[in-house]
Parts: C-alpha cells; sequence; structure tokens
C-alpha cells in the first residue's frame, strides 16, 4: 500500500491504493475490497432502521469490513437530533462490541459527538473525516481521543493550513471523500504543508492505519 485513502465514495481499483469505500446497508456491493457500513445521518429511515442495523451488524463481522460508518450528527438537517443521537449511539455500541473504529460525519454538533463518546465510554477509534473546522476544535477533538482526517476542504480552503499543521504526525488521516482529484493529489499538499516529502507523509499515515486499523495486516 503507497496510499491509504481514508473515506470515499467512489472505488478506483487503483493496485497502489487502499480506498476505504463508504457503503450503505440498502446499496451493498459485494465486489468493493475494502469498506466501511453505517447510516449517515442524512439517510435515517425510521421505518427501516433495525433492518439496516442488522445488515450493518451481519457486515462487522467479515474481515474485509474496515471501520463502522459513516455515521455521526448534523445540525443542519431535518432530521431530528433525537432520532440521529439514538442511532449514532447505536452505531457506537455495534463498532464497541466488533471493535472496529468508527467514521464520523459531524456538522455544528462536535459538542455532543464527543458527550456521547464520553457517555458511552467509547474506546475504540473514532475518526472525523473531511474535516473543516478551526484550531480550537480540532484540539478538543484530539484532546477527546479522536483522529481527524482532511480532503476534500484542504484542498479548497488554504486557511485549512494552520489547522493540519497543528495536528500531531501520530493523529491524521487523509481522504478524497466525494471530490475528483486522486489521493495523491491530497498527499503532496499534505507534504507541501508539514513540510516534508509525500514519501514521509506515506510513512505517517501508514503506520497510523496500522495503529487504528490493527486488527488486519495489509
Amino acid at each position: 500500500m503507497e496510499f491509504f485513502n481514508l473515506h470515499t465514495h467512489k472505488w478506483t481499483n487503483q493496485p497502489n491504493v487502499l480506498e476505504l469505500v463508504n457503503q450503505y446497508p440498502q446499496e451493498f456491493d459485494a465486489t468493493i475490497p475494502y469498506y466501511s457500513i453505517g447510516i449517515h445521518p442524512w439517510f435515517i429511515v425510521e421505518e427501516r432502521l433495525e433492518a439496516d442495523l442488522a445488515i450493518i451488524e451481519s457486515k462487522l463481522q467479515e474481515a474485509n469490513c474496515l471501520a463502522v460508518g459513516e455515521c455521526g450528527l448534523d445540525k443542519r438537517i431535518e432530521v431530528p437530533m433525537e432520532l440521529q443521537q439514538l442511532v449514532f449511539e447505536k452505531h457506537l455500541l455495534l463498532a464497541q462490541q466488533y471493535q472496529k473504529p468508527v467514521m464520523i460525519h459531524c456538522v455544528a454538533a462536535f459538542q455532543e459527538v464527543i458527550a456521547i463518546k464520553k457517555k458511552l465510554n467509547i474506546s475504540v477509534p473514532m475518526l472525523i473525516h473531511g474535516f473543516s473546522k478551526n484550531a480550537q476544535v480540532a484540539k478538543q477533538l484530539l484532546d477527546n481521543g479522536f483522529y481527524i482526517s482532511f480532503g476534500k476542504y484542504l484542498l479548497l480552503n488554504k486557511e485549512l493550513e494552520t489547522v493540519f499543521k497543528s495536528v500531531p504526525d501520530n493523529r491524521f488521516f487523509l481522504e478524497t471523500d466525494t471530490v475528483e482529484e486522486g489521493i495523491e493529489a491530497v498527499y503532496e499538499l499534505a507534504a507541501k504543508y508539514k513540510g516534508v516529502s509525500v514519501k514521509e507523509i506515506q510513512k505517517l499515515v501508514s503506520s497510523n492505519f496500522n495503529t487504528v486499523f490493527n486488527q488486519i495486516n495489509r
């Protein structure tokens, strides 16, 4: 593995890239080699919640399911926060039971995510994907044991350079999410911001991968 893409919605089947592809229970694609699976807060359907969770639980028992999610909280959507929190907590309890990391979508609800982690005493790694906030929010997340993943917004927002540089080398990941640029472009920018070579970024991400996803050897 030369590159690890923590979060993408599209499998590109490149031999030098390990892609963690986001999957939804009702649209599962068995041909994707490595994936995370969960109910995104945008797509919570109360009537099929139990069925969706049953599919997720069955997939969590497979070796190529590397993580739970993306799941989380989003204050800018119509889905009631109570329902979002219930669904998020169910994901976290499954992650804890099957010892899988959690991929988190969080919009304007970082305090709530931190509080739920503490309330449920979650010890598996929790990763905030697509981070776009300031250094203060990043520090709060890091202080509470979260990993932070950068991608789309790192490419689009120059102001994130300072935030990215402030994140310790052992606590970050890189991703593409929904952007067209390949993961190599994200690695190149990360290397530029950290003032190191792409090879050094590859080593750091590979080390973080081994720490977080230590139940598999690739």
